[in-house]
């Protein structure tokens, strides 16, 4: 019975629970187990031959006879089929219990399973209610994503033609470029090699004009000492014509009154007008001046009486000049020459003048500008030239600067144009701005006269880049 009793406490403390006795009536005792929140109650018998009497104990006196071991024998067999019956029992109570605690264990494991499962599911919901909105979410911007990939893509395609485009567009300004690199490469070997005659053509010319004014120099040398022949020539014929006169004076019967003849010319007009109508040189003298000039007159052009300003046949003369050149005058009256910008800026504010410009070509053309009224400012107002009334045959309009342009030169810049125009196309002329003629531009042969943008210019007849064969500028009297 107290191994009994072990096995039981053993077995509930094996469970984690405890229990309690209690007695309950004759022969039985009552155990109850608490497992939980489960108790269990069992009924055990007590065997009423397992109590002994106090006196059986309480004496002190044993006797070990024959007797007294028979009794014990029985009682030890008794015992251990009381022993044997509640082992039985107890296994009996064990397999129940253990198969109760199978059932509670079981349905706690149900409800666990219940309880988890229920959370699973509830979580599961939660998440699958996040997955739905988080799905969502995602879809929109799929949409949104597959929105601006779409808007991207044709921008890129666009873009993509706009690239091709400019691709060809560049390809082709590069072939222009190319061939106008090309084309410049052509051009700028034409303008060395151009560039290379010119300068020889430059040092032919330099060589000639060396040569023309060693021989010119020869010339006036050889001219002077004629001019001086000429001079003891004339002054023994007016000695002559003295004596001639005095011995008609002195042969006739009736004395004849004599005339002096004027011994100075304003112009040529006057010296035509006094009888003189033979082309040539003369001396020319302003009223009230000792200004006086060498001028060449011309009595045969529509009725003579012309003074000749300027004068170009053979370009033997250089009118690349300075201001204080052309303001006195240079070249010789029987050549080529400019009569000067004082003088007749002087001469023409004595009366009105018309001035007639003659030009010749290298195809033997000739044609003339005709200017009713002409006149020069003083050299305080740049020589600034005035003109009226224009007709003739080199051109329909007038290739003469504009009314009130300054006279330029290599050293004295009025023109309009910062390029300075006497500079860039040689000589002195009212340039304007650089305008449509130069008559003192550089003298060019035949043959090299064309595209000639310095020679000697008269656009409204021959074109800007024809140097022409000759030119003559010559004035008179409006009234003549």
């Amino acid at each position: 019975m107290l191994n009994a009793g072990l096995l039981v406490l053993s077995f509930c403390l094996a469970l984690g629970t405890g229990y309690k006795t209690s007695d309950t009536t004759v022969g039985k005792r009552q155990y109850q187990i608490q497992n939980g929140p489960c108790s269990y109650t069992f009924l055990l018998p007590e065997q009423d031959n397992c109590r002994y009497s106090s006196s059986t104990y309480n004496n002190p006196i044993q006797k070990d006879g024959p007797a007294d071991s028979d009794e014990s024998a029985q009682r030890l067999d008794q015992l251990e089929t009381i022993m044997e019956n509640n082992t039985q029992w107890l296994l009996k109570l064990e397999n129940y219990i253990q198969d109760s605690m199978k059932q509670d264990m079981v349905q706690i494991q149900q409800n666990a399973v219940h309880n988890h499962t229920a959370t699973m599911i509830e979580i599961g919901t939660n998440l699958l209610s996040q997955t739905a909105e988080q799905t969502r979410k995602l879809t929109n911007v799929e949409a949104q994503v597959i929105t601006h990939t779409t808007r991207l893509e044709r921008q890129l395609l666009e873009n993509s033609l706009s690239t091709n485009k400019l691709e060809k567009q560049l390809i082709m300004q590069t072939n222009e470029i190319n061939k106008l690199n090309d084309k410049n490469s052509f051009l700028e070997k034409k303008v060395e090699e151009m560039e290379e005659q010119r300068q020889v053509q430059l040092k032919t010319l330099r060589d000639e004009k060396e040569q023309l004014q060693a021989l010119i120099e020869r010339q006036t040398a050889f001219i002077g000492e004629l001019e001086q022949q000429l001079l003891r020539v004339s002054s023994n014929n007016t000695v002559l014509q003295h004596q001639q006169q005095d011995a008609v004076q002195f042969c006739e019967t009736k004395p004849a009154m004599m005339q002096d003849t004027p011994s100075t010319y304003m112009d040529c007009a006057a010296v035509f007008k006094s009888g003189n109508t033979e082309s040539g040189v003369y001396v020319l003298t302003l009223p009230n001046s000792t200004l006086e000039v060498k001028a060449f007159c011309d009595m045969e052009t529509e009725g003579g009486g012309w003074t000749i300003l300027q004068k170009r046949f053979d370009g033997r003369v250089d009118f690349h000049r300075t201001w204080k050149e052309y303001k006195m005058g240079f070249g010789e009256a029987s050549g080529e020459f400019w009569l000067g910008n004082e003088f007749v800026s002087r001469l023409t504010n004595q009366q009105t003048y018309k001035l007639r410009i003659q030009l010749s070509d290298w195809e033997g053309n000739s044609g003339f500008s005709l200017y009713e009224q002409f006149s020069l400012d003083s050299e305080a107002q740049n020589y600034r030239i005035h003109l009226k009334g224009y007709s003739g045959t080199a051109g329909k309009t007038s290739s003469l600067g504009q009314p009130g342009s300054d006279f330029s030169t290599k050293d004295a810049d009025n023109d309009k144009c910062v390029c300075k125009c006497s500079q860039l196309t040689t000589g002195g002329w009212w340039f304007d701005a650089c305008g449509p003629s130069n008559l003192n531009g550089m003298y060019y042969q035949q043959g090299q006269n064309s595209n000639r943008f310095n020679g000697i210019k008269w656009y409204y007849w021959k074109g800007s880049g024809y140097s022409l064969k000759s030119t003559t500028m010559m004035i008179r009297p409006a009234d003549f």
